[in-house]
């Protein structure tokens, strides 16, 4: 089982280096996809104790993280027209070496605090560190409004790792993890409308366009 978890969190490190090195939006979509399956699954291998309706919400996690909120963002990616982000506040090369630094800093993190966790958690906590950092960098380091959505749809994976690493009873985690998950796909949907509204009115979705807005 831990093995199989390690091979989740490393999918999961190797999901987030590839988001800051992507420009494509269709293909962070899709890696996000990919993301929000794999993290969705890794509480199924830590060896946690299952029960049916735990085993029902990871479906609903799954349906959620991997299809539901990632199709939405595919369907306003299309809408909108948009197939990469051109010019970045941070390049790309430079938030890939950023993502490498968070790994770094994360591992130093969890061997602060590594008395705390069991062992198999450890790796865990590194992951769960880096895919919120990397999230947020990714949510400051683009201009396009769907690249920082993904950014914080991130931070949720990394909130939800974090959850999975602390939490002492399973269920209690998931309970927080859909109530944090409603209110994402909110902003999901406003996000679109919203998206759709920018867009009909400067022709993009470069939010600093936002600041040439006048009462």
């Amino acid at each position: 089982m831990i093995v199989f978890s390690n091979a989740l969190l490393a999918l999961t490190l190797l999901s987030v280096l590839l988001s800051l090195a992507s420009h494509r939006l269709v293909a962070l979509v899709k890696i996000m996809a990919f993301q929000g399956i794999v993290v969705s699954l890794v509480p199924l291998f830590l060896g946690h104790h299952m029960t049916m309706g735990s085993i029902l919400m990871l479906q609903v996690m799954i349906l959620i993280k991997g299809f539901l909120i990632p199709g939405l963002i595919y369907v306003a990616v299309k809408k909108i027209k948009i197939r990469r982000e051109i010019e970045p506040i941070i390049g790309y090369h430079a938030s890939l070496f950023a993502g490498l630094i968070f790994i770094v800093v994360s591992t130093f993190i969890a061997d602060r605090i590594h008395g705390s966790l069991h062992g198999g958690q450890v790796l865990l906590l590194i992951t769960a560190i880096t895919t919120l950092a990397s999230g947020l960098f990714l949510l400051m380091a683009r201009y396009k409004a769907i690249t920082q959505v993904i950014g914080y749809l991130m931070m949720e994976n990394g909130i939800y790792l974090f959850g999975t690493a602390l939490a002492k009873q399973t269920h209690t985690q998931y309970i927080v993890e859909f109530g944090v998950l409603l209110d994402l796909l909110v902003g999901i949907m406003i996000m679109g409308i919203v998206l759709n509204n920018i867009n009909s009115t400067f022709d993009d979705v470069d939010t600093a366009l936002l600041g040439q807005l006048k009462d």
